[in-house]
């Protein structure tokens, strides 16, 4: 049950990057960003109102659980973490091919097992070393993709962005782990619906004050917003994949290394879009790239099973 939940958050996940995509083209980046956090938390402050007020949620899934500073300074923390992968990856998403910024997104995996290796002292088999090594190797083929459109990885400054949000993704797969884990394995044990409810609300606040302070007062010199209803989408398909995911976590069996690679599967999604409502170009040699990171993904699920 488990892996058919993780096979749905990666659906829903590819569906919420086509939605941003279509939302950022040649719209206002942190006016968009705003909105996503703002109906996100929307969605989770009935679950959080009918927890504290009320039994209706006691013993299901849509409770969320209560703590004071003690845990609300991981969420934040959390926050400030997510938030920042968030600006980066919007920004860079903006400015690059869905087809380029899908298979780099799709490469945390290998990023979140290196910081396994390095945080946790966890090592690495041989098949998951290849999964590392495929991965390399389906970057530099994308570099190579890039350039037909114009796009040196090295010298384009929104490839850095989507590589630093898909480091900061990483990093917070990796605080996940430390925030789930019971106490009893060295975590803090944290409620997964209070997590992911405070979070987004957390967030919202710190959009607010980007909005007032960065875009509000140059909103009239730079990019104009326009409103689109794929901003809705991305907060619903965003929230839903996020809550499936930390669902199938909450079975016994779940494997979080699996789960997660799974999810990366979204990027099948996302590139079909890239292809068919984006008309981006290369695609050819974008599929190769993309079929490496799969085999990539294929050698980890091997390696962590």
């Amino acid at each position: 049950m488990w892996l058919v939940l993780a096979f749905l958050s990666a659906t829903l996940l590819g569906f919420y990057d086509s939605f941003k995509k279509k939302s950022l083209n040649g719209n206002a980046v942190i006016p968009v960003l705003f909105l996503n956090t703002l109906f996100s938390s929307l969605i989770f402050l009935p679950f959080i109102i009918l927890s504290a007020n009320s039994s209706v949620l006691d013993g299901t899934i849509f409770h969320v659980g209560t703590g004071g500073w003690e845990a609300h300074k991981y969420i934040l923390l959390k926050s400030i973490i997510v938030l920042s992968s968030w600006v980066f990856g919007y920004f860079g998403m903006k400015h690059l091919p869905l087809t380029i910024v899908g298979p780099i997104n799709a490469t945390r995996p290998v990023m979140v097992l290196v910081g396994a290796l390095l945080v946790f002292g966890e090592r690495l088999n041989v098949y998951q070393w290849i999964g590392v090594a495929l991965a390399v190797a389906s970057f530099f083929m994308l570099s190579r993709s890039g350039k037909k459109e114009g796009i040196d990885f090295k010298h384009d400054k929104w490839i850095y962005f989507i590589v630093l949000a898909a480091v900061l993704g990483a990093v917070s797969g990796l605080y996940d782990k430390y925030l789930m884990a019971p106490r009893s394995h060295g975590g803090v044990g944290l409620d997964t619906m209070m997590v992911q409810s405070w979070y987004n609300i957390y967030q919202c606040f710190m959009m607010l004050i980007m909005l007032m302070v960065l875009w509000w007062p140059k909103r009239k010199h730079t990019t104009p917003f326009r409103w689109d209803w794929c901003i809705i989408f991305i907060s619903v398909f965003l929230s839903a994949a996020d809550f499936v995911y930390f669902y199938a976590l909450s079975f016994p069996d779940a494997m979080i290394s699996i789960v997660s690679m799974v999810r990366r599967g979204s990027v099948v999604v996302s590139f079909l879009f890239g292809a068919w409502l984006f008309h981006e170009k290369n695609l050819k040699s974008k599929v190769v790239d993309l079929l490496l990171v799969l085999l990539g993904m294929v050698f980890l699920y091997i390696g962590s099973h």
